[in-house]
C-alpha cells in the first residue's frame, strides 16, 4: 500500500495545525516548515477546507485553524477522503482486463488486507498522533511554544 504525496501533505497540514493549537498558521509557514511546495499545499489546504477539516480565514490577520477537535479526526477517514485510488491491483478497478480474474484468489486476499489496514487507521485520531510528543513535534516544525 502506498499513500500519495497528497495524503501525506494533508496529514502534515493537520498535524501542524493541531500542534499550533488556537494560533493561526499560514500556508507559507507550513510549506517552509516541511520544505514542500507552497503551490501544492494550497491545493491540499483548499481541499481540507472544503471537506470541513480546517477553517481558512482571509485577510491581514487570517490563517488556518482546525475546524474540529483533533480527537474527532480519524486517520482512516482522512485517508479514505484524500486517496482517490485504493484499488491495489487492476482487478479492483472498473477497467479490469486481467484474464485470470475469474479464477484468481488475489483480489479477496488483498481486499481483506486493505480492510485490515483501514481498520487500524480508523482506530487512531489526529490527537493520537500528537500525544506526549507534541512539544517535540513543535520543536521539529519550528513552532514557537510560548514557554521560555
Amino acid at each position: 500500500m502506498h499513500l500519495t504525496r497528497y495524503t501525506d501533505y494533508a496529514l502534515r497540514v493537520l498535524i501542524y495545525l493541531a500542534v499550533k493549537g488556537e494560533e493561526r498558521a499560514t500556508i507559507h509557514e507550513i510549506a517552509e516548515s516541511f520544505g514542500v511546495s507552497r503551490n501544492h499545499l494550497m491545493k491540499v489546504v483548499q481541499d481540507l477546507s472544503h471537506r470541513g477539516y480546517i477553517t481558512t480565514i482571509r485577510g491581514k490577520n487570517g490563517g488556518l485553524l482546525l475546524n474540529r477537535p483533533a480527537e474527532e479526526i480519524t486517520i482512516g477517514g482522512l485517508v479514505r477522503e484524500t486517496e482517490h485510488e485504493l484499488g491495489l491491483v487492476e482487478c479492483f478497478r472498473d477497467q479490469n482486463e486481467c484474464i485470470i480474474t475469474p479464477a484468481c484468489r488475489l483480489k479477496p486476499i488483498l481486499n481483506e488486507a486493505l480492510g485490515a489496514f483501514m481498520a487500524v487507521l480508523d482506530q487512531y485520531t489526529l490527537a493520537d498522533m500528537l500525544g506526549r510528543r507534541q512539544p517535540q513535534l513543535a520543536r521539529l516544525m519550528q513552532i514557537p511554544t510560548g514557554a521560555p
